[in-house]
């Protein structure tokens, strides 16, 4: 890990989407709650290159896996 710390709205920017607060709540609110058998990067939102590197992310525990597990949290 290189140290750095990445927020959600930085997470939201690396997968393609709008990152503003609103557009977070609304991403939130219309994809959530989502099942929790359901592994987050394997939900039916994702394309494919945001599957990858979601799911890269957190195998590898890298600098993103928080924002991500944040993500997690918050849709389900």
């Amino acid at each position: 890990m290189d140290g750095i710390n990445h927020d959600l709205s930085d997470l939201f920017l690396q997968l393609g989407l709008p990152s503003e607060q609103k557009d977070i709540d609304a991403f939130i609110n219309q994809h959530g709650p989502l099942d929790r058998s359901i592994p987050l990067e394997e939900a039916g939102f994702w394309n494919k290159s945001q599957k990858a590197f979601l799911s890269q992310q957190l195998q590898a525990d890298a600098d993103w896996a928080e924002p991500v597990d944040q993500l997690n949290t918050l849709l389900r």
